[in-house]
Parts: C-alpha cells; sequence; structure tokens
C-alpha cells in the first residue's frame, strides 16, 4: 500500500520532470529515471496496448534517452539551430484509476522500497524553434517505483490527443 505522503511525493515528481525539461535540464532530468526505465510514446496514443504489437513514435530506454540528450547539446546539431524550447502546461497528477496501491496513512502495512504508483497527468505541451511552435495535447502516465532515496520513473508514456494523425517532427521530450 502507498500512502498520502508517497502520493503527494510521486505528483512533486512529475512536477519537477516537466519543469526540469522546460529548464533544458536533461540530464537531470535523466536522472529522475531508474536504471532499467522506458520512454514510450504510442503511435496509437491510449488505444494502444503495448509497444511490440504496432510501431511507436518513440520507445526508448535509458541509453537511447542518454544518446538524444547528447544529441540535443551537441553544438553541431543542425536540428537545434536555432535550440528548440518547450512549455509544459500540467494537470494535478492523479493516481491512475486501475491502480489499486493507495491506501492508509499507515506505512507499517507494507515495505515502503517496494512501493509502485501509477499517476495520470493531462497536459498540453508547447515546442517552440525559431518561427515555428508545435502544440499537442494528451495525458501522460508515469509508473514510479519507490527507492531507497525516493521516487523514480520506471516508465513514462505519453499518449497523445490524435496521436495517430500526421505530426510534425518534436524535437524534445514531452
Amino acid at each position: 500500500m502507498v500512502t498520502r505522503d508517497q502520493v503527494e511525493a510521486a505528483a512533486d515528481l512529475v512536477v519537477r520532470e516537466a519543469a526540469l525539461l522546460d529548464a533544458g535540464r536533461f540530464d537531470e532530468w535523466l536522472a529522475l529515471f531508474s536504471d532499467d526505465c522506458r520512454y514510450w510514446i504510442p503511435l496509437l496514443g491510449a488505444r494502444q496496448s503495448d509497444p511490440y504489437s504496432h510501431n511507436s513514435i518513440a520507445f526508448e530506454d535509458r541509453l537511447l534517452l542518454q544518446l538524444r540528450i547528447d544529441r540535443l547539446k551537441d553544438p553541431r546539431a543542425h536540428s537545434q539551430h536555432p535550440r528548440s524550447q518547450c512549455q509544459h502546461v500540467l494537470q494535478r497528477p492523479v493516481i491512475d484509476p486501475a491502480d489499486d496501491s493507495i491506501g492508509s496513512d499507515d506505512s507499517s502495512s507494507a515495505d515502503a522500497s517496494l512501493a509502485v504508483l501509477a499517476l495520470r497527468t493531462p497536459f498540453i505541451y508547447l515546442e517552440a524553434r525559431g518561427e515555428s511552435q508545435v502544440l499537442l495535447a494528451g495525458t501522460c502516465r508515469h509508473e514510479l517505483v519507490q527507492s531507497a532515496s525516493g521516487w523514480v520513473i520506471l516508465q513514462k508514456r505519453v499518449d497523445l490527443l490524435n496521436a495517430d494523425r500526421p505530426l510534425p517532427a518534436i524535437q524534445l521530450f514531452i
């Protein structure tokens, strides 16, 4: 069982994650993820049940995320002249209705080091580069795991609204 205080700390992590992306602090952002993390943007949005039976816009592990960060920091990255900027507008993260791990505030009822929590966060995302802007909306689903140092992101799934329509190139992380 996960306590209400743990849920609040997890929601704070989701908000901090978006703030780090908006500030372009990608190394600090990646540090919020577990070693075996996944970053997934399904091509079919919320209708897609897994990343293996259909193509995805992105399905990346920690190594691929690090490579993308390295590319963004490279001064020779043509796609970053001028630099891309982003802004996330989040609704309050809420527990995924399918997640029944929330319980009482009595943390002695479960081993907190093994706690897992799924949060859903509706969002609007704006990415700007030069004269162009991309506006996207959708819902993020964070699967968080409790570690000795606090919550870390096991998986971030981004279900874009109308994900199966043609999309412009997205340079940063949603």
